[in-house]
């Protein structure tokens, strides 16, 4: 299907949802696009409106509040507010408080009407605690998180803060190099909806560029089956809303400078005003770092790299019941990709540029008390150039070049029903993404491909740059369009919420795939003992990967069975078909801890999954014959208790992968000939983050910070026995802290041989006994990273200016560990040194 006829379906669908809302009466009101409005007046007893009152709403969980006054009519309103479970509380002078649960989990406005409030000493006095709901009774299981905790994780990679925030918060992530991740055994199988624009691409240091921290307003990370509205990459979805300057009632904003370890320097700016029609919001924020990407050495070489973001977001509602939105952000990584000791002496400068344009433009008409049209067209184009050190001869092994782009356009619409127990949603969208890839290539290592060799590959002579060859060159373009429609219903009957939906796509690319997608889940509230039981089932179209698809698709001079490096087979990547399955539960323990498990099974045929070419930041999509996927995940909650509030999320997955291989371009890695454990897998990992704030002294309150994360490690490429790690390069047995006895291997002296029981490797578990893909394989060392941090957001004691400065030490016992090693599908790559940081700013 071409993309006049995607923009056609578009076109008819937006008709269609047009039509279907004229039949709804118009209200007064406002709504968000991912998020909910709240609306309510203030009374007495008499019906009189209750002005200048403090009107709060506060979830214990994610510590999220938000306060504004009663106007002179008595009414208020809360813009922008996150899914889920509140408390609402308005006190005014000579009344009683009023305190109520309410629950916010659609766009449609909440109109709480008419609340009211008693005179002071007519009613008991109320305990504001005692009947705090922190259960959600929904079929899936998710994880929200917001400004307040945004503001103060301690992230560590450099323009990948989003991705350390999601690391830390959700369960069942496996941290991977440079803004990686691997959420519940799949390599990346993320989608964001960022203020309802679907984004599917990879979004690492390496791929992408990611908006800062400062930009977000709240995150819902899924990590259970998805809704039918959410569709291609799906293990993990992030639904991000964006802070909004709608309703400010004076300007608001900040400006920090972080400096710490590695020369890196960080400088952030927000700034919003607006009025009760009208708003504008602006993050800023600049990085530059020595150790820009994590690196194949402890030590940081080659490493340099700055990054530039800027996202405006400006709101205007010309009627109560319109509003429109302009999204723009634009950004730009730029860094050296990072050297082994051996390339550092080779003198090699391989380096990359990443560049973002994102333009999202969004309208919300309220069509009546119970109905929301959004309409949301969208903008994206990513470009990346690699390119190798000036003299090619400098690269190890080979000599690559790369310079491609993505360009994603396209539209999504969605209208919200809610009638009586049901909110329904039904939605379309269709996109289009123009893909342009150059790639380059050249040998420039003799031993490579020596004539001499029993491996000798004739047809690789040819661009052996040592022998007089010449690079290969390739290019390709080619556009993709996906359109699908979704429809999706959740209901609750005497504690019972029931999730329907079904969701089809039409994937036209390299190949072609249509998929219909039932979607079914449950959960049942106990309210006697405060539990809620979950089962859910999700079919899903799975997608290829859009990075350097084309060559991975594409039979070439590189690859395949006739070509002289690359996969197994000449097939193109094709389209993956899923059946996941999770069954959990969430516990409400007093008043103040919350703990939810999850358990998941995912069956996949034509399973994806990326290689790497060495340590480069390139990397090209594969396919595996299928995946078993299973694992459990499971999060604590405490509550804000006496000024400690506290979580704890954890993991454990099975990935079992199953040729045969499809796509991709591997040099020298062997490709598995049987089902074996993919680098995805970790057997255990947790995050435990903490903060206190202590009462104030002399009027400043600090607050500290503690954070504990435990990786047992993941599936590593090399060695399989003793034997191999002795034969690896000597830096690359330093690399692993090889032992024998007392000795330990150093680049300027390897181990050669080795007669001692007591021998092994420090940060690689080699297996004990015989190596096996399946039951029994190699493993990186697992790792305990502690992270401590003082500050306080009000040292001057002012009400208008606040001047923060925090203090935080990461990797507080310095420990060198990895994250991969020679692993085809990840390369080599360290954990961050101990790291230093101080920040210092203002916020009014």
């Amino acid at each position: 299907m071409n993309l006049y006829k995607s923009l056609t379906i578009v076109f008819v669908a937006a008709v269609f949802l047009l039509i279907i809302s004229a039949s709804f009466t118009n209200v007064a009101a406002q709504s968000s696009i991912s998020s909910g409005t709240i609306n309510g007046t203030a009374v007495d007893a008499n019906n009189a409106v209750v002005s200048n009152a403090t009107v709060e709403v506060f979830n214990a969980v994610t510590n999220y509040r938000q306060t504004v006054q009663t106007d002179s009519s008595g009414s208020f309103r809360f813009n922008n507010v996150p899914f889920s479970n509140y408390r609402l509380t308005i006190n005014a002078d000579g009344f009683e408080p009023l305190i109520r649960q309410i629950e916010v989990q659609t766009i449609v406005p909440l109109n709480l009407n008419s609340q009211t409030l008693a005179v002071s000493g007519t009613q008991a006095t109320v305990e504001i605690t005692s009947d705090q709901n922190l259960l959600e009774n929904v079929p899936t299981t998710h994880t929200n998180v917001n400004q307040t905790l945004l503001q103060r994780l301690p992230t560590s990679s450099p323009a990948s803060g989003l991705s350390d925030a999601v690391i830390l918060t959700a369960p069942g992530i496996a941290t991977d190099a440079n803004g990686f991740f691997h959420p519940l055994g799949d390599h990346a199988q993320t989608s964001i909806f960022l203020d309802n624009q679907p984004i599917s691409d990879q979004q690492s240091t390496a791929f992408s560029t990611q908006l800062p921290l400062e930009a977000f307003q709240s995150l819902t990370i899924v990590t259970g089956t998805p809704n039918a509205e959410y569709g291609d990459k799906t293990s993990l979805v992030i639904d991000a809303v964006t802070r909004s300057g709608l309703g400010l009632q004076r300007p608001t904003g900040s400006f920090a400078v972080q400096a710490g370890s590695f020369s890196t320097v960080q400088t952030t700016a927000t700034f919003g005003f607006g009025g009760e029609r009208w708003g504008n919001f602006s993050a800023f924020t600049f990085n530059r770092s020595q150790r820009f990407l994590d690196s194949p050495e402890f030590e940081s070489l080659h490493n340099d790299g700055t990054s530039i973001n800027f996202f405006n977001r400006a709101d205007y509602s010309p009627t109560e019941r319109d509003t429109l939105r302009l999204n723009f952000y634009v950004s730009r990584n730029q860094f050296k990709t990072p050297n082994t000791y051996d390339q550092e002496a080779r003198g090699q400068d391989q380096r990359q540029k990443v560049k973002t344009v994102n333009v999202a433009p969004g309208y919300v008409r309220v069509l009546g008390r119970n109905a929301v049209l959004t309409v949301n067209p969208f903008y994206r184009r990513d470009d990346i150039e690699f390119t190798p050190s000036p003299n090619p001869l400098n690269d190890e092994l080979s000599t690559l070049s790369q310079t491609r782009s993505l360009t994603n356009f396209g539209f999504r619409s969605d209208l919200t029903v809610t009638l009586g127990r049901h909110n329904a949603k039904f939605g379309v969208q269709a996109t289009a993404t123009r893909i342009s890839e150059i790639f380059g290539f050249g040998i420039t290592d003799a031993q490579f491909n020596n004539p001499l060799s029993p491996n000798f590959r004739p047809n690789l002579l040819q661009y052996d740059l040592t022998r007089g060859g010449r690079l290969y060159t390739f290019a390709g373009k080619q556009t993709v369009t996906q359109q699908a429609i979704y429809a999706q219903d959740r209901f609750t009957y005497k504690g019972l919420t029931t999730s329907i939906g079904l969701r089809f796509d039409n994937y036209r690319g390299i190949v072609k795939g249509i998929g219909v997608q039932p979607r079914i889940g449950f959960s049942y509230l106990i309210n006697r003992t405060k539990t809620i039981l979950r089962a859910s089932f999700a079919r899903t179209m799975e997608t290829p990967y859009n990075e350097n698809l084309i060559l991975s698709s594409a039979p070439s001079e590189l690859r395949g069975q006739g070509g002289i490096l690359g996969a197994t087979t000449d097939d193109p990547l094709r389209i993956g078909r899923r059946n996941q399955y999770n069954v959990g539960l969430q516990q409400q323990i007093g008043k103040y801890v919350l703990f939810d498990a999850d358990y998941f099974w995912k069956f996949t045929n034509n399973a994806y999954d990326f290689n790497v070419i060495l340590n480069t930041p390139i990397t090209f999509p594969i396919a595996w014959g299928k995946s078993e996927l299973d694992g459990l995940s499971f999060r604590v909650n405490l509550a804000n208790f006496k000024n400690l509030s506290a979580f704890y999320v954890a993991g454990t997955s099975r990935a079992r992968f199953f040729p045969p291989e499809t796509g991709g371009l591997f040099f020298l890695e062997e490709i598995p000939a049987g089902v074996f454990r993919i680098d995805h897998e970790q057997k255990f990992q947790h995050s435990f983050q903490a903060q206190y704030q202590l009462a104030r002294l002399k009027g400043i309150a600090p607050y500290f910070l503690f954070g504990w994360k435990y990786d047992s490690g993941l599936v590593a490429g090399e060695p399989a026995t003793y034997e191999d790690a002795i034969a690896l390069t000597p830096n690359q047995q330093a690399q692993i802290g090889l032992f024998c006895g007392n000795q330990t291997a150093t680049r300027f002296n390897p181990i050669v041989s080795c007669n001692s029981t007591t021998r092994g490797a420090r940060r690689v578990r080699i297996p004990i006994g015989e190596a096996n893909d399946d039951h029994n394989p190699i493993r990186i060392s697992p790792r305990n990273i502690f992270n401590v941090g003082i500050g306080t957001d009000n040292l001057l004691r002012s009400d208008s200016y606040k001047l923060n400065i925090r203090f935080n030490v990461l990797n507080l016992t310095n420990k060198e560990a990895l994250y991969n090693f020679l692993s085809p599908f990840g390369g080599t790559h360290f954990v961050a040194p101990r790291t230093i940081q101080l920040q210092a700013g203002i916020r009014f």
